[in-house]
């Protein structure tokens, strides 16, 4: 390996481990329901995608670091915590990105109807902030939960 590539080499490294740190403190506090946490993880301007969705009162759009924390409050408030369920499937993060993949349920509280599908998420982070947040999720099942 030349000078170079082990330069850049570590570099990558480097950015893949701050990259994983953040990512993992984003997950435990969305565990923790800790939007004062999430907040500070948030950069201030957030590229945020989640497609809109009407019908589910926490889909809505969303770019500052403040607005992208609270999405776990709204969550909670429209959910049953004891049926929301999480399972990662594939974890990927090189560089400043971060893949994660499973499969997500739970139920809407007005409505008891419940809902489950896929997810990817996409994240970037950048300074040790999350500038990027582009959830990908089974939106139809989500929509029919919140559907009298």
């Amino acid at each position: 390996m030349t000078t170079e590539a082990a330069r850049t080499t570590g570099t990558v490294e480097d950015a893949t481990r701050a990259t994983r740190a953040t990512v993992d403190a984003f997950f435990a506090a969305r565990v923790a329901n800790d939007t004062a946490r999430l907040t500070e993880i948030f950069a201030d301007d957030v590229d945020w995608l989640l497609a809109d969705n009407p019908v589910v009162p926490w889909i809505r759009p969303r770019s500052t670091g403040a607005e992208c924390a609270a999405q776990g409050e709204e969550l909670a408030r429209h959910t049953v915590a004891q049926d929301a369920r999480v399972s990662v499937d594939t974890y990927l993060v090189t560089g400043q990105d971060a893949i994660v993949m499973g499969h997500l349920s739970g139920t809407v509280r007005a409505t008891g109807k419940s809902f489950e599908g896929p997810f990817a998420l996409r994240l970037t982070v950048e300074n040790g902030r999350i500038t990027r947040h582009h959830l990908y999720e089974n939106s139809l099942s989500v929509a029919a939960a919140c559907t009298p």
